[in-house]
């Protein structure tokens, strides 16, 4: 509870609550276009790699009800946000099972389906490269031989005349003294597979051609202006002819940021006036949605006796699939911060994006910390054993504090370490044994800690409308979007809290760019504190317009005006009083019977002025890539069956320096939602692809995820507040993170139940039953 807050840091129910659980939210595929909507199937590649030699629509064409097939004739622009290497739909080459190769739009699904399979491509099959090891030899086949040619921002660095998509270096002190200073050095690789988002609402848009060469879309999406941006660059249409409207979103986790499949339906331009819905089967979302990278990565750290970390080699070889474009930024950020939380003197970090004949990869919640932070922490915990010290005081001992230099020697923020360690590790009981009465069952806990950095671009803007209606309520038009994080309530309550309109008396407008002003994306875990300061810029500048009109009208000094419960009020005089419906939208009449005032609205923007992205390349050195850290830890406790190999995680603490908790029941929940999904990748999920690339578990059947079966006994989540200097009320983002510690915590505790160290994700029951069973298992100690 905030002593100095009315609103804002005090818990209070979801402002879109009563709309979602009434069933009353209106998503993308509810939405009614009348009998005229038309539908868009896909023809997709059904291999990996090949060369289109020609491809024959005529059959296709020729169906009753199609109206229109595309081709990468029709469409051959390439696009992207950070590097433009996808394809609309290709031209001469095919590089993932699944890739678009044509479209047909028809007046029902069922003709457009029909019409696809008469759609004749003839192929000449090149072998698939599956594996970054076979993609960075010097001889193999290049999937982008057009690399060199591609647009590409500057901080993104593709290698042409390779398979390597981007490099981010970071060289920090001397690596190999400090190797030489240590007492003990661990060096080993682990492994983090593919996995997809599996949203509930599979990806869907639906686009309009009118006859004023002006494209409408209703997409579910994370990032409306930058689907805008990419789609006016690509097409080379104004952005004012572009108008993308985003309803409810039934979940991102990333996969709906930049732009993907929205882009196909630019064929509607064939069919002008006519809605075209596009929407992703539960196998296309499968094959066809971008997934999180995977990750072999070779960690290499040198100790002394006491503790201290004396140096770090991080090497990072990410799968990026046949698309790096916007999974390069995960490359690039994970670059920056491969150390996890922790102060190293001496380091060196490659983080490398390659291409594979994989489907493409982008954002996946977490942005790669989850991936590299499996390593560094199983690490961790393998080092501590073997110079002796407790885990969790190995990790105190080296834990990163406020001012201390991160990697690129910028300094750190205001951080909560210590005290998100000691809670959590106080929450789980670490340190106390528990024996379970199965002697089959072995009862273990594991630890780990946990930071993430938004990964943005230097110049990411945000900016607010607040206007009021006659009655003194308001409607806040942003264009962050709400995919179950929030946001929107947080929104509200920093309205609230500086113009004092309760919250019943707010609405958060779902965007458009065309009403609502600019965004750059809802990614990166930035946006509390990024739009929450556009918010509260905005609200200071509707109630300095406020004050204005009142000192004007009654004479009275602004300075002593102040807002209450929705009424300007006077330190100079306890009887002046004045409602806000009295005066936002009319203005005030004056003594002379003119008028003063008008419609009161507030504008407020911001960007993170001090960041700098441009870094010398070879050391990764010069710049300020990152705004700030929000750091954590999480635990677990486990029951492990012997014979089975199965484990069940019964409880589990998390803890995260959130800076200030706006609605501190939706960061718990945020807590518990991101742990379970941590526990997903971590026991269960993995893309399964057969020797040609084509993926085999394409279903909810044999791609596993928790169930409510699957959920721990006991959660504890942990708020830990070291406030934000620039932070809005000293917050800053938290939602990612949740699931970053769960990987290694749950390796970490299988360790300690049999000593079994597994470093391949996920952490399945066939390899905790048979690895024990094998003749050369050691078990660690």
């Amino acid at each position: 509870m905030s002593k100095n807050t009315k609103v804002v840091g005090h818990d209070a129910v979801r402002i879109d609550m009563e709309e979602k659980i009434t069933g009353a939210a209106l998503y993308t595929d509810d939405l009614p276009f009348g009998p005229n909507l038309l539908h868009m199937s896909v023809l997709a590649s059904p291999h990996a790699h090949a060369e289109i030699l020609k491809i024959d629509t005529s059959e296709a064409e020729k169906l009753p009800g199609v109206m229109a097939v595309a081709t990468g004739k029709d469409y051959p622009q390439k696009y992207g946000l950070y590097l433009q290497d996808k394809s609309i739909l290709p031209v001469d080459r095919v590089r993932y099972v699944g890739e678009q190769v044509a479209v047909v739009i028809a007046r029902t699904k069922e003709i457009a389906d029909e019409g696809c399979k008469l759609i004749k491509v003839d192929y000449k099959v090149l072998e698939p490269i599956l594996d970054v090891r076979d993609a960075m030899k010097e001889d193999a086949v290049l999937i982008h031989p057009d690399l060199g040619d591609y647009q590409v921002i500057p901080w993104i660095n593709p290698q042409p005349g390779t398979n390597i998509s981007h490099v981010r270096k970071i060289r920090k002190g001397d690596v190999e003294k400090g190797f030489e200073e240590a007492d003990f050095i661990l060096e080993d690789e682990y492994h983090v597979p593919h996995v997809v988002h599996a949203c509930i609402e599979t990806h869907i848009s639906v686009a309009r051609y009118d006859y004023t060469k002006r494209f409408t879309m209703w997409n579910s999406t994370q990032s409306p202006h930058t689907q805008r941006h990419i789609m006016a660059n690509a097409l080379g249409i104004p952005h004012k002819d572009i108008r993308i409207i985003a309803p409810y979103v039934g979940g991102g986790f990333g996969g709906k940021a930049g732009i993907s499949m929205e882009a196909l339906t630019v064929a509607c331009q064939k069919v002008p006036g006519y809605p075209v819905k596009l929407r992703w089967s539960r196998k296309e979302e499968f094959l066809n949605s971008s997934q999180r990278q995977e990750l072999r990565a070779t960690v290499k750290m040198g100790v002394k006796k006491n503790g201290k970390i004396t140096a770090l080699r991080h090497i990072m070889h990410w799968d990026v699939g046949a698309s790096a474009e916007y999974g390069n930024n995960v490359v690039n950020a994970t670059g920056f911060s491969a150390t996890g939380p922790y102060f190293v003197p001496n380091v060196s970090i490659d983080s490398v994006g390659v291409y594979t004949n994989h489907p493409p990869c982008a954002a996946y919640r977490g942005f790669g910390y989850s991936e590299f932070h499996f390593g560094i922490e199983s690490h961790m915990d393998r080092i501590a054993k073997a110079i002796g010290i407790d885990p969790v005081e190995f990790r105190r001992i080296n834990a990163i504090k406020t001012d201390d230099e991160v990697a690129y020697k910028c300094h750190m923020n205001p951080s909560g370490m210590l005290e998100c360690i000691d809670k959590v590790a106080e929450a789980i009981e670490w340190g106390k044994e528990e024996v379970s009465d199965d002697p089959d069952i072995v009862i273990a806990k594991g630890f780990a800690s946990a930071w993430k950095a938004p990964a943005m671009p230097p110049n990411a803007g945000s900016s607010v409308f607040i206007k009021f209606s006659e009655d003194g309520s308001i409607n806040v038009l942003v264009s962050g979007m709400e995919i179950g994080q929030g946001l929107h309530t947080a929104v509200a309550k920093f309205a609230s809290e500086i113009l004092t309109v309760p919250l019943d008396k707010i609405r958060v407008e779902l965007p458009d760019t065309d009403r609502n002003p600019y965004e750059w994306q809802t990614v990166a875990s930035h946006e509390t504190w990024e739009l929450g300061n556009a918010t509260i810029r905005a609200a200071r500048d509707a109630r300095d317009k406020i004050f204005d009109v009142v000192s004007r009208a009654f004479h009275l000094e602004k300075e002593s005006l102040y807002l209450e419960d929705g009424k300007v009020k006077d330190d100079l005089d306890p009887d002046f009083s004045l409602p806000f419906e009295d005066f936002v939208i009319t203005g005030i009449q004056t003594e002379f019977n003119t008028w003063v005032g008008g419609p009161i609205m507030g504008i407020g923007s911001f960007i993170p002025e001090f960041t700098n992205a441009m870094v010398d390349p070879d050391t990764g050195m010069g710049g300020h890539p990152n705004v700030h850290y929000t750091v954590g830890a999480g635990a677990v406790k486990i029951e492990l069956n012997k014979k089975t190999g199965v484990v069940r995680v019964v409880k589990m603490a998390e803890g995260f320096d959130c800076g200030k908790a706006i609605n501190p029941d939706l960061v718990k929940d945020q807590i518990v939602g991101g742990f379970i999904q941590g526990l997903g990748t971590a026991l269960y999920e993995v893309c399964i692809f057969d020797d040609k690339g084509k993926m085999l578990n394409t279903n909810f059947t044999d791609y596993k995820i928790p169930t409510i079966l699957e959920m721990p006994d006991e959660m504890i989540p942990v708020i830990v507040e070291v406030p934000q200097p620039d932070g809005p009320f000293g917050a800053r983002g938290m939602s990612e993170h949740t699931m970053i510690p769960v990987m290694p915590a749950v390796a970490n505790a299988i360790a300690n139940a049999i000593g079994l160290r597994i470093k391949d994700i996920p952490l399945t029951a066939e390899k905790v039953a048979l690895r024990p069973l094998q003749k050369d298992f050691v078990p660690e100690k």
